[in-house]
């Protein structure tokens, strides 16, 4: 291994340099190309400017020169959640662990990806006995509770190890995402706004518009619920009980809009400007369409025609459609979206060559068989 590029290149993904620190390693390869130390950090700058594709090809070069390298199955691992394969990343994990214990937080990180919740808090909590002092394994440990759905324990474990280490950027993130699933607005868009400040290089803009997006889920569900109820109501019975309820409901949004908008302020409308375009319309579209419905339910309120119950109605399956087309959004312009539907095209392909090579075998067997007989 050539000993200070690969140190000085470590040095460069340590403060995030990653183009510079790809340009020293390339360097370094063209006279070592079977370096495996070399390789592994190559894939990891590759994976973290979302070169997907480059990084499994290095990684696999790495996995050749070096197959009993811990380093190489961890980075493997890394590179694997990313696209995500989930099966394939804690198979590559597991191997990472019998070779070097210190990998058990990547395990952990696996096993709960491909919702083997109980096995991947048995690992953290295994790396937090190792460690108990650790914030990264007390993140790690927060991590895998909040995906098993435990957001007491996983509050707890973020915490422990913010009080270890206050400037931890993904405990203080993975803070700030659970109390957004607590509706603590406030704090949590603090603590997203310090963090982009930390990285305004890479900033979470997706995850600083979620008062916007949960708002716009939650009116979806109230739709899915009154406006067919409303409606009903309006032609079967009249009077003034349907009424009540659409005004009831108009009320119920304007205060739970309130409640969500006002502490987020005005960054979660900046930040949806920096997201990508296919997400930006569908959260307008969707912000029309939820305006509209508590219109119509108010007017009915006001006029009590019950014409104006069918718009909320019709405009439900709009919403829902809108909300598909705001997950597509939130993922268009990532690269790993990407990688992942050109694996599927050629895991697609390669299934479609096996059925037919199948079904040409079957046919000659069957021929043979019909003459034989």
């Amino acid at each position: 291994m050539t000993t200070s590029a690969y140190r000085h290149a470590q040095a460069l993904l340590e403060i995030e340099r990653f183009a510079q620190a790809e340009t020293t390693l390339r360097t370094a390869l063209a006279t070592d190309p079977g370096d495996a130390g070399l390789l592994t950090l190559l894939a990891y700058a590759l994976r973290r400017q979302s070169s997907f594709a480059e990084a499994r090809s290095v990684i696999e070069a790495a996995l050749q020169a070096a197959p009993e390298d811990a380093e190489v199955h961890a980075e493997h691992a890394a590179l694997l959640m990313a696209l995500p394969r989930s099966g394939a990343a804690v198979a590559a994990a597991e191997r990472a662990v019998r070779l070097d214990q210190r990998h058990l937080p990547i395990l952990a990180r696996a096993l709960s990806l491909d919702d083997r919740h109980a096995e991947a808090r048995n690992v953290a909590a295994r790396h937090l006995a190792q460690a108990p002092h650790s914030a990264e394994a007390l993140v790690t440990v927060a991590d895998v509770a909040r995906q098993a759905g435990d957001h007491d324990e996983a509050v707890r474990a973020v915490q422990a190890a913010l009080a270890i280490d206050p400037g931890h950027r993904h405990g203080r993130w993975l803070l700030a995402m659970l109390d957004s699933e607590r509706l603590r607005v406030r704090r949590s868009m603090r603590l997203l706004r310090d963090v982009a400040r930390d990285d305004p290089t890479d900033p979470d803009v997706v995850a600083m518009v979620w008062p916007i997006r949960r708002l716009l889920r939650d009116l979806r569900r109230w739709s899915l619920l009154v406006a067919p109820l409303v409606c009903a109501l309006a032609y079967l019975l009249g009077g003034p009980a349907p009424r009540l309820i659409a005004a009831t409901s108009v009320l119920v949004t304007a205060g739970f809009a309130g409640r969500l908008l006002l502490p987020a302020g005005r960054t979660p409308w900046r930040s949806l400007r920096l997201t990508a375009p296919a997400l930006q319309r569908a959260v307008h579209a969707g912000w029309l369409t939820a305006a509209l419905v508590p219109a119509f339910l108010c007017a009915y309120a006001v006029t009590s025609a019950p014409w104006l119950t069918i718009g909320p109605v019709a405009l439900v399956p709009v919403q829902w459609s809108l909300a598909l087309a705001e997950l597509h959004g939130e993922v268009a312009d990532d690269p790993r979206y990407h990688q992942l539907l050109i694996d599927f095209r050629h895991d697609l392909r390669k299934w479609s060559a096996e059925m037919r090579e199948w079904w040409e075998e079957t046919k000659r067997e069957v021929k043979q068989a019909w003459r034989e007989g």
